[in-house]
């Protein structure tokens, strides 16, 4: 069993959600740059996975075939100029309309066998998103410097968000039309996946995590992920998520280095004072005085702005709750 209680990967779905597929619009969603080695592949097993489901294909500047190839293989095939994966999924969510949405990377890593199991987790489950935990079937498959990379970041992402995931960075997800509709994201890269965590988290929508393969990029194929350029860019998206959805911990943070830089400073000018009358360092004084007047000045920054927060989470909640999710869509299809 997997996490949440749902069914294992090696379960196959029930006949009756299988057909309660053909109730549904599903929309595989596949950002690509510069795969013309695998993408034809990952369109084709999708294709047979989800036979139903009708296959994007979204092109990023690349200066290979693959908009040839996944044209060729039956995708829909459109193209995004601003460079960055956060940018093609961006225009994927606003252009795309369906009731289930698949996420999956293009460079044929992920088992597209796996995706009925996923969305029958999320309809059975009523979750609003269902993330694939990458189960290495090769060590080439997962580099280590990325799984200790991920478990850092993954760890951090728990800790300020209480985040229940083994896996943040897995490019392979299901997601309800209510979570794709109500995603106001502005990452540009590789953060993105930390955006659609987040996202979850904060709005307390219902999420689960599968055990699926992840399988070595095929000959030919390189990867796009750069291990220290991109994980920076991932910790300074955490950062920033941190200060925007959680600011009082953000600034609180902030006042805590502050206060304590200040009082480290500010104790010995003090005793000197106490001690002979005079203050021979008076820039260290007027230094350790601007220190803890910012120290105070980012806590009551922190207190305003998490007020102005709360304000924009109950608005983005009820925005995640007007919108019709799967199970409300299916029975609708079927009762008609």
């Amino acid at each position: 069993m997997s996490k949440e209680g749902l069914p294992a990967p090696s379960a196959m779905p029930s006949q009756d959600t299988a057909l309660g597929f053909a109730d549904l619009r599903i929309a595989v969603l596949i950002p690509c740059f510069n795969e013309e080695t695998a993408i034809g592949r990952v369109v084709s097993d999708f294709r047979r996975a989800l036979p139903q489901a009708r296959i994007y294909v979204y092109d990023n500047n690349s200066q290979d075939r693959t908009m040839a190839c996944a044209r060729d293989a039956g995708a829909i095939v459109r193209s995004e100029p601003r460079q960055g994966k956060g940018n093609v999924v961006r225009r994927m969510f606003a252009d795309v309309e369906a009731d289930i949405y698949v996420l999956v990377d293009g460079d044929d890593t992920y088992d597209a066998s796996a995706a009925p199991r996923l969305v029958e987790a999320l309809l059975l489950g009523g979750y609003d998103m269902v993330s694939g935990r990458r189960i290495a079937t090769a060590q080439s498959a997962y580099r280590p410097g990325h799984v200790l990379g991920n478990h850092l970041l993954t760890g951090l992402t728990a800790l300020m968000f209480k985040v229940q995931l083994a896996d943040l960075l897995t490019g392979y997800r299901v997601l309800s039309r209510r979570f794709v509709k109500s995603f106001p994201f502005t990452a540009v890269g590789f953060g993105i996946e930390t955006e659609l965590t987040v996202h979850a988290v904060r709005l307390l929508m219902p999420m689960a995590e599968i055990d699926t393969p992840y399988k070595e990029r095929p000959k030919g194929s390189a990867s796009k992920l750069n291990t220290w350029k991109d994980g920076f860019r991932i910790l300074m998206t955490i950062i920033s998520l941190v200060r925007e959805e959680r600011p009082l911990v953000f600034f609180s943070a902030l006042f805590a280095v502050l206060a304590f830089t200040s009082l480290g400073l500010g104790i010995p000018v003090v005793l000197e004072f106490l001690h002979t009358g005079t203050v021979p360092r008076l820039p260290t004084a007027v230094l350790a005085t601007g220190l803890m007047l910012l120290a105070f000045l980012s806590l009551f920054s922190g207190l305003v702005l998490d007020t102005v927060t709360r304000g924009r989470w109950e608005l983005k909640r009820l925005a995640y709750l007007s919108i019709t999710g799967p199970q409300e869509t299916q029975s609708k299809a079927r009762s008609s």
